[in-house]
């Protein structure tokens, strides 16, 4: 941001900016000249918000009295303003929330405060303990040894007594490293846990004293017109104060409501699909699932689909039976339909909370808001308000005034103006913070979401971010998570049937399977039998199965959730073959039910058969038949690309359709038998058991490669 454009934003002249600059002791002369992070947020001290007209220029209150008067003549008329005429949206006044300026007056103060008198937090960093051994990924017997100051025999040793032959340059488990060093009084942690670069697995250990109670983070997903947004606009709208001036400017992407002295934090995404985005990312935000169902129309496609995305994220699930004051309901009937999705109610004895609600008229909305209440008490959610701030993206956007503006919500610590920030890959210091209600604020606790500025890039939702104390750290943070992104561009690979057995032995005790199948019929049988494969202790989990072709949505699920996406005669569409592969999700196809098992049995005892895949080599048309009486027909024919060999696969094609598939039984160049021909050269070709063989046939030669694993 230049000094202009900070001079235009608040409705100041381009020397009063100077000046002011000048006072606090920076050398910046030009109207064009860029502001640093430290030079925004102390002219955001000393100047504050602009809280009415009377604090901007003449010419800029006779432009906006203008607009008001061109506004109202627009209404009268019904018609819409060219968007040139709209001088308050070229000039992003900060008068939007109509803070008094008294509020003003306190928020200066506060800001003047926390920059002047700013506490010392706890950092995120870990202090790895002398008894910690740090396992790597193929880590080695003598690697393990060393760490723990033994020597390998020794621990070759150990393992020998526990039953396993491994010897000192072999590779060992997280779980086998894992019993070695008990018997040292050490413990294992993987490494990606005490990267703190790695926001996604870090892990950050607080002591039970620092902990306080947060307030639960809910979202709301179900069928499209089942009434969530309806739901949510209600709840917003209802607990806004009605003394307060400008009430709710802004939406954020998240909102905080308070019922009987309790915050909720609800966080409004676009449906299921982006909620597993997020988590796909590593941002599991959500404490408790809303599914929401109109008690008119039913379980519907996507009410399935948001289930399956909630349970896969393991999160607990409230139902809420909307529109019960239409008629026509039938609340018994989408109960038992719920019940079969594993969503049985309270009162028939299952431990799903079940809210009957009219999001319109509010019926029954307090009660939901109860039961939120009730289990946040239940799941006992704490978080420590004393370290620097981690949390996620809710959503981003680019301002051409203000540059990214990103909406976050705190999971842990507390985030405060100035601090330095990691966002994603993007590092900065926070210029700007607002609440969901867009007033402005200096601090915010965990669960609270906020908008602020002052971030280098537009980071995407579900990326992580992590508060630091200096700007210098959370500068090296940055630059390292580049480096790591530009080498990957997902943060994770979901599983693949060849890798099962490494998994397994890794300690994997679960096989997430995403199922789509043709029928109904065979969606039962098929995951009947995977749900009783059980290979010494490892169970095959169906965390979604339905009927119809295999969805971008599945893949996605399957990203999310590493699962192996399987599909039983059907076949999915090109965009989703692409998602896939970008995703790097494994699609496997069967149309017989016992090789499905069979092969995923094999995949889990490490005795998977080799994948073979088809390479089309060459294309040879048949121009002319020779009768012969012991060898039968000749086809006479002329290879048009590649080349065609000797006992070579063939798919002879007619009319379009594959009439059978064999292989080159006899190969001839002229009057001799040849091993193989090329392109633009004539050949006699016999294939093999198929005598009826016909001009104006295509063969297309292909061989079957072995995949590389």
């Amino acid at each position: 941001m230049t000094v202009e454009d900070y001079a235009l934003e608040l409705g100041l002249s381009n020397e009063e900016v100077i000046s002011k600059l000048k006072e606090l002791g920076f050398k910046y002369n030009n109207p064009s000249d860029f502001l640093d992070d430290d030079a925004i947020i102390l002219l955001d001290n000393e100047l504050g918000s602009l809280s009415n007209n009377e604090n901007l220029s003449d010419e800029l209150k006779d432009k906006f009295e203008m607009e008001d008067r061109a506004e109202e003549a627009a209404m009268a008329y019904n018609i819409e303003l060219d968007e040139d005429t709209k001088v308050k949206e070229k000039i992003k006044r900060k008068d939007t929330n109509k803070q008094s300026k008294k509020e003003n007056e306190e928020l200066n103060i506060k800001k003047k405060n926390i920059y002047k008198n700013k506490e010392k937090l706890k950092s995120n960093k870990e202090v790895v303990e002398s008894n910690t051994v740090t396992y790597e990924e193929g880590m080695s017997v003598a690697d393990l040894a060393e760490k723990i100051g033994v020597s390998a025999g020794e621990v070759v040793k150990k393992l020998i007594g526990m039953g396993l032959m491994i010897s000192s340059s072999q590779s060992i488990s997280f779980d086998d490293a894992s019993v070695v060093v008990l018997d040292y009084n050490k413990e294992l942690v993987r490494a990606e846990t005490t990267d703190i670069s790695n926001f996604e697995e870090y892990v950050i250990t607080d002591k039970e004293e620092d902990l306080v109670l947060r307030p639960a983070v809910v979202t709301i997903m179900g069928h499209v017109d089942h009434g969530k947004t309806t739901l949510l606009d209600y709840i917003r709208h209802s607990n806004v104060a009605s003394g307060e001036a400008g009430g709710i400017t802004q939406a954020i992407g998240a909102y905080q409501v308070e019922r009987d002295g309790r915050k909720i934090t609800f966080i409004d995404t676009p449906g299921h699909e982006a909620f597993t985005e997020m988590r796909a990312r590593g941002a599991s935000v959500t404490d408790i699932v809303i599914i929401i169902v109109a008690a008119d129309d039913g379980v519907m496609p996507q009410t399935r689909e948001a289930i399956d995305h909630a349970k896969a994220a393991g999160v607990p699930i409230i139902v809420a039976l909307n529109k019960i004051d239409k008629p026509n309901t039938n609340i018994e009937k989408i109960m038992s339909e719920l019940s079969e999705l594993g969503l049985t109610p309270e009162e028939w004895g299952g431990d799903t909370i079940y809210v009957k609600i009219s999001a319109k008229s509010g019926e029954g909305v307090d009660n939901l808001l109860d039961n939120i209440n009730a289990l946040a008490e239940v799941l006992e959610l704490k978080a420590n308000p004393n370290r620097y701030a981690v949390g996620s993206v809710i959503e981003a956007k680019l301002d051409k005034n203000k540059g990214a503006v990103v909406t976050l919500l705190i999971q842990n610590g507390t985030l405060r103006l100035g601090d330095p920030i990691v966002v994603g890959t993007a590092h900065g210091k926070i210029r700007t913070l607002r609440d969901d209600t867009g007033r402005e604020i200096v601090e915010a606790e965990p669960s609270k979401p906020v908008e602020i500025t002052g971030i280098e890039e537009v980071p995407v939702a579900g990326d992580k971010f992590m508060a630091f104390e200096s700007e210098k750290e959370a500068r090296a943070v940055s630059l390292k998570r580049k480096e790591a992104h530009a080498a990957q561009k997902f943060a994770r690979k979901a599983l693949s049937l060849d890798e099962l057995f490494d998994s397994i032995k890794e300690g994997r005790k679960e096989i997430n399977v995403v199922l789509k199948t043709d029928v109904k019929g065979s969606e039962e049988a098929v995951k009947n039998a995977l749900l009783k494969i059980n290979v010494e202790g490892v169970k095959v989990n169906v965390i979604r199965s339905g009927c119809g072709a295999i969805t971008e949505s599945d893949i996605v699920l399957a990203h999310a959730s590493n699962a192996i996406v399987i599909g039983f005669n059907v076949i999915p569409p090109r965009e989703v073959k692409e998602r896939a592969k970008s995703y790097e999700v494994e699609i496997r196809l069967y149309n017989i039910i016992y090789k499905l098992v069979e092969e995923i049995e094999s995949a889990m005892k490490g005795m998977l058969d080799p994948e073979f895949e088809e390479v089309v080599i060459g294309e040879v048309e048949v121009r002319q038949l020779f009768h012969f009486s012991k060898v039968g027909n000749i086809a006479g024919s002329h290879v048009k690309s590649g080349v065609v060999k000797l006992g070579s696969l063939c798919r002879v094609i007619r009319d379009g359709i594959v009439v059978t598939t064999s292989k080159i039984a006899s190969l001839q160049r002229e009057k001799d038998q040849a091993k193989e021909v090329k392109e633009g050269y004539d050949c006699g070709i016999i294939v093999e058991n198929f005598p009826d063989i016909k001009e104006g046939d295509m063969l297309e030669i292909f061989e079957e490669r072995e995949v590389k694993k």
